[in-house]
This record gives C-alpha cells, structure tokens and sequence, in this order.
C-alpha cells in the first residue's frame, strides 16, 4: 500500500480569525462566513476523490469535513493528532498582547520552526505529529487521503514531507480560510512533491 496524493483543507473562517486572536487548541467554531465558505469548497474537494479522510477533532475542522460529507456521503474519522499548534499560554490572546507581554517573541516563533511559545509546541513538533497519521495511511491505503485540520499544522506538515530543512520552513506562506495544498508522490526519488499550495474557492463562485 502507498498512498498517491494528498490533500491537506483548512477549516473555514471563525470568530478568532476576524477578531485576530491566537486559536491553537482552543476549541473555537466556525462563524456563519466559514460555514458558506465549507459548503463552497466542500463539492470542489470531494473532487479529488479521496479513498480516506481524517479531521482534527476540534469543532472548526469537524464542522468543515461535515460539509464534505454531504456532498460526498463519505465518512470522516477523527483524529486529535492533527489539531492546530498548542500555543500554550499565548492561546485567546491578539498579538499585540503577545507582543506586550512577550516582547520580540513573535518575531522568534515565526522565524523558527524549533522555537515554541511558553507551555506550546514547535512547528517541529505538530509536524512530527501529524506525520503519524500521514505514515499510517500511507501504509494501509492506496489512492488520495484528505487531511482537514488548521494552517499551522497544515504548512507545518507540507515542509516535513517535502524535506526541506528546517531554516526554511518559515518561508511557506500562510492558507487561506478553506483553501488547500495538494501533494504527490514521486517515485524517483522517492518522496512527496508539491504541485498546489493555498488554492481556494473564489467568494462569488458557485457550482453549475
């Protein structure tokens, strides 16, 4: 078994997203705006025909794949380990509180995928976890597998497939509310190559 796609979803827009404030594991929902934009993307992801599909077991994510669902009839499995980034105790905050009470420490996070907010994870570490889940459906499945979980974890994941070293993980920009990355495999050499990275669904459109 091997898998030969992969296709990673970001959930749709929540109440923290407009207001600028840091989610992590807070388990905050979809705002009507995410729900529209679920439902938009929901009939273009089941495009890709996923054999398998797993969703991180926080509200935002789950609520996303449930519009895949119905559109598709497939059932999602979740899975915590593809949760967003602990971010300990800069979690509910703006950052421009982080920034007050942490001074530069943003600054840091960003430009390092080993560094971790107090009480939080690394992009190393989320990345290391979700890789879990990648590799044990890499070794019972065949086909394309679907990933629905949050930006951070999502481009955390995207540099440990593609191999980059760590200095440049950083570079990858940040997804889009509902936009995907959609990885392949390479036989020679072995290993994932990235062929779409934050591709969406454009406000206005709608299926025919």
């Amino acid at each position: 078994m091997s898998l030969q796609r992969l296709v990673l979803w970001r959930h749709g827009e929540t109440g923290y997203n407009v207001a600028g404030r840091i989610q992590g594991h807070l388990d905050i929902e979809l705002t009507e705006t995410g729900h529209r934009q679920a439902r938009r993307a929901a009939p273009v992801v089941a495009g890709f025909e996923p054999d398998v599909v797993r969703s991180s077991d926080l509200r935002r994510a789950i609520a996303t794949a449930a519009a895949f669902t119905e559109v598709s009839g497939i059932e999602v499995a979740v899975d915590k380990r593809l949760r967003e980034t602990c971010l300990g105790q800069w979690q509910g905050l703006s950052g421009a509180e982080v920034e007050h009470g942490w001074p530069g420490a943003m600054v840091e996070w960003r430009s390092s995928a080993t560094w971790a907010p107090p009480g939080g994870e690394s992009r190393v570490d989320v990345a290391a976890r979700a890789l879990e889940v990648v590799e044990e459906l890499d070794a019972a499945h065949d086909g394309t597998a679907l990933l629905c979980a949050h930006g951070g974890l999502i481009t955390g994941l995207t540099a440990k497939l593609l191999g980059w070293p760590l200095e440049q993980w950083p570079t990858l920009g940040g997804l889009g509310n509902c936009h995907w990355v959609v990885l392949v495999r390479r036989t020679q050499p072995r290993g994932w190559r990235l062929v779409t990275y934050n591709a969406g669904v454009p406000d206005d459109w709608s299926p025919l």
